[in-house]
């Protein structure tokens, strides 16, 4: 039977190497702000949302796993098999905990894992450096009506189409600028805060097409069909 635990590196901690999870802290990410004072003055001006979103630093996920044998070589042997299935990825990958279903981190064991030996088997600890934000595993606009959380979701089209123009209406319910994947049949012209975006056709996403937290007003000149491919990311 499977018992709580992370998928990281392809792997489960449980299934694959029978670790138990002794404690675990899913550190928050702190806001990066950037103040500049008035010469002579008490006035602050905060830049932190200049470019339309709060900037974060890293976050720390610190997983202390049991380690158990009665045996001093097979401990051996599964302390590496541990070390190098945590420490063994190029850069950051998709980290899974199984209490937070539905999203996923992006995460890179950086420091050695410290072990503390035990008279039978002992505990591993790993802290894990991961970007901000949870990142939902479901795509915004999807009709899994039984995966729908109250709390955090919004019901939303995010497929449209469009005969001459539209007017849209797409929300970002999460906590960081989303830049869409945009999948259009035919070219077309999105139409923004007075800026002019062009459209090709097929599979597009440009760093020049964001959209803000919350609600976002835009009109969709042409013909064809048009859906905006995104993923909510939430602390």
């Amino acid at each position: 039977m499977s018992r709580f635990g992370i998928t990281f590196n392809g792997k489960h901690s449980f299934n694959d190497f029978g670790l138990t999870v002794a404690s675990k802290n899913i550190g928050n990410p702190s806001k990066i702000k950037r103040k500049e004072r008035v010469p002579y003055s008490n006035q602050i001006y905060d830049f932190s949302n200049l470019y339309g979103g709060q900037e974060y630093d890293e976050r720390t996920l610190t997983y202390v796993f049991n380690l158990r044998s009665y045996d001093k070589i097979d401990l051996s042997y599964m302390k590496i098999a541990v070390l190098n299935w945590l420490m063994n990825t190029n850069g950051k990958v998709i980290l899974k905990d199984d209490y937070i279903p539905d999203y996923y981190f992006m995460a890179e064991v950086e420091d050695a894992p410290d072990f503390n030996e035990l008279k039978y088997g002992g505990t591993l600890t790993a802290n894990f450096t991961a970007y901000p934000f949870k990142i939902a595993e479901l795509r915004e606009g999807n009709d899994i009506w039984d995966e729908f959380n109250f709390l955090l979701d919004f019901a939303q089209d995010t497929s449209f189409t469009v005969n001459s123009s539209l007017d849209v209406t797409l929300y970002n319910p999460g906590a960081e600028i989303l830049y869409p994947i945009i999948n259009s049949s035919a070219p077309m012209k999105i139409i923004k805060n007075g800026i002019t975006y062009n459209v090709k056709a097929g599979k597009t996403t440009s760093y020049d097409f964001f959209l803000p937290l919350g609600e976002n007003k835009f009109q969709i000149v042409g013909n064809g069909s048009i859906e905006f491919e995104m993923y909510k990311e939430l602390i």
